[in-house]
């Protein structure tokens, strides 16, 4: 069987550094900083009192009041940048086959916002069950593709996927497998969460999976640092279009790069712990090329899942130099989880983003907030620390690993490479 090929034709985002791809590119680029203190909610007796929030972002001036309402955020986030995403994508609705059209989302957690709302308001209650009749539709993890399926007609595969903080990748990886194999012609892809809460804040607090870097919240995702003390929640979405190639040259549109493959794999080690050899993160890496029909060495770059944790960073290093050998040190490595924090099931999808925009700009945007070199990570690595390079990207590839040992593993590359 003759696989199809798969083009990028629309991108849209919604980032604590940007409310869409214009802005979202021009955080990352000048290295700015996600990260303040919480607005959300009084978290002044939280260990973790900061995190990666949007800013200036109002959703009724996206969607109707009273349809937002039927909205947890992590939806209405995934309406606003896959609107973005489908204007980018220039589609005229008439001509396209709604059959073979579908959207694949992912999210680690759905609505627990939605979730944290009703149970507090019943235990605050009498004992009488008085749920808001739209709770179970807020909250599940399915639902932001539903919503974005019912927008736009389309009536191809349409599903969520949930892998934790590898969600959107999957979504991504299934969205190219779907239409390579000939399922569909276009799909809306991506992921969203909107985990900043009560809940999510205190539970990953409970876990000491944060960064408690209540001082100096700017600086406190610092991947690859010697001094980082975990992660910092972000929340956001990140939407991406994909087509049959034929399908996009037909109507004339505006192609950024293709989807060379896609990896996954497990590490069967430990729960929230990756492997420490960074043996499913070696895996994945390996799939994903073979998947590809690349090389190591084609490799120009790649955007880490570099999350600012003690054990994660150094095991996805060693990975690297596992499946790159000597090559590993002529390519741009980054974590642009330093400047936007930890979407979770949305991260692979902003990821995969940056990744895509490098190919188009030449531009690697950096890993911020290094001060100390870890003497446990090779020094020889080019991390792209604190300022963007400039350098032709052919083929990206982006990494995001998941609790439950999850791991998937993305390329994208120049169209024709």
């Amino acid at each position: 069987m003759v696989l199809r090929r798969v083009v990028v034709t629309g991108l849209g985002a919604l980032t604590p550094i940007g409310n869409n791809i214009e802005e979202y590119w021009n955080g990352l680029i000048n290295g700015v900083s996600g990260a303040a203190p919480i607005t959300y909610f009084d978290a002044s007796k939280f260990r973790t009192q900061f995190a990666c929030e949007l800013k200036n972002f109002n959703v009724e001036e996206f969607i109707d009041r009273k349809e937002a309402r039927k909205m947890d955020r992590y939806a209405q986030y995934a309406m606003v940048s896959s609107e973005e995403a489908m204007k980018d994508a220039n589609f005229d609705l008439e001509k396209v086959d709604k059959d073979r059209a579908g959207v694949i989302w992912g999210s680690g957690i759905g609505g627990l916002e939605t979730f944290q709302i009703e149970v507090l308001n019943y235990a605050a209650g009498d004992g009488t069950p008085r749920f808001n009749p739209f709770f179970i539709p807020k909250m599940i993890g399915d639902i932001a593709c539903g919503h974005i399926s019912i927008k736009y007609g389309f009536r191809g595969p349409n599903f969520g996927t949930v892998s934790a903080c590898a969600s959107s990748t999957n979504a991504i990886i299934d969205a190219f497998n779907y239409i390579r194999l000939g399922h569909a012609d276009v799909m809306v892809t991506g992921g969203s969460e909107a985990a900043v809460t009560i809940a999510g804040m205190g539970g990953f607090n409970a876990m000491h999976a944060l960064s408690t870097r209540n001082d100096d919240p700017k600086t406190a995702s610092r991947p690859m640092d010697k001094d980082r003390d975990g992660f910092v929640l972000g929340e956001g979405a990140g939407a991406i279009i994909l087509e049959e190639y034929e399908h996009a040259v037909a109507r004339g549109a505006k192609i950024y790069c293709e989807i060379g493959g896609g990896g996954m794999s497990a590490d069967a080690h430990h729960i929230t712990a990756p492997h420490p050899e960074g043996l499913g993160a070696r895996n994945v890496m390996l799939n994903c090329l073979r998947d590809a029909g690349l090389k190591p060495t084609d490799v120009d770059g790649v955007n880490m899942h570099g999350t600012s944790t003690p054990l994660g960073d150094m095991a996805e290093s060693k990975a690297i130099e596992q499946v790159f050998g000597e090559h590993a040190y002529t390519m741009n490595l980054n974590s642009t989880k330093s400047m936007t924090g930890h979407l979770l099931g949305a991260a692979g999808a902003i990821e995969t983003i940056s990744a895509i925009l490098s190919i188009k700009h030449g531009i690697v945007p950096p890993t911020i907030n290094h001060f100390t070199d870890d003497e446990k990570i090779d020094s020889k690595l080019n991390f792209t620390f604190n300022t963007a390079q400039k350098r032709d990207m052919n083929v990206v590839m982006s990494n995001t690993f998941g609790f439950g040992g999850h791991n998937a593993c993305v390329l994208v590359k120049k169209l024709g490479f």
